[in-house]
């Protein structure tokens, strides 16, 4: 069965910054939507967006992140992976929100240099929240400008 690829951007991206122009060039089914406003009127338009859709692989940077992982934690059986680019996962109540560990794949990727989205709060809340986590530290800032391209996509959205 093929999965659903969904990017979720961040707090001041857009659909058309340089991880969704990446996805969009490489995995044009990828859906790739603009979200605005505050959290609850961006997390009313990922319902929209995903309503009807199962298998999905989500990819969320930053806020985006934190956007997927808020979702994960009401959809889990619709959800075959998540990819979190510096997860915002210390805001907007995430943690307060977890209830049980979420049993799907979770692989997040965070710079050490990251100084908008605290890394070591991330992971600990991330190793709290998801029970099958591979967690990556690489060295780079906040929007993993040099990291990214670099990260194995085919492997992380094309098979298991």
């Amino acid at each position: 069965m093929e999965s659903t690829l969904v990017f979720i951007h961040g707090l001041e991206s857009t659909s058309q910054g340089n991880k969704a122009q990446y996805f969009r060039k490489f995995y044009p089914q990828m859906i790739i939507e603009d979200y605005t406003g505050d959290f609850q009127t961006r997390m009313q338009k990922l319902e929209e967006v995903l309503k009807n859709k199962n298998n999905l692989i989500l990819v969320g940077s930053s806020y985006g992140g934190l956007m997927a992982a808020r979702w994960a934690l009401d959809n889990e059986a619709r959800i075959r992976k998540l990819i979190l680019l510096a997860p915002a996962l210390n805001i907007e109540g995430f943690e307060k929100a977890v209830k049980h560990k979420l049993q799907i794949r979770v692989i997040i990727y965070h710079g050490t240099k990251d100084n908008v989205v605290d890394p070591s709060a991330v992971r600990r809340i991330a190793e709290n929240t998801f029970a099958q986590l591979q967690y990556h530290a690489v060295d780079d800032d906040h929007p993993l400008s040099s990291v990214f391209p670099t990260l194995p996509w085919p492997g992380l959205l094309e098979r298991e």
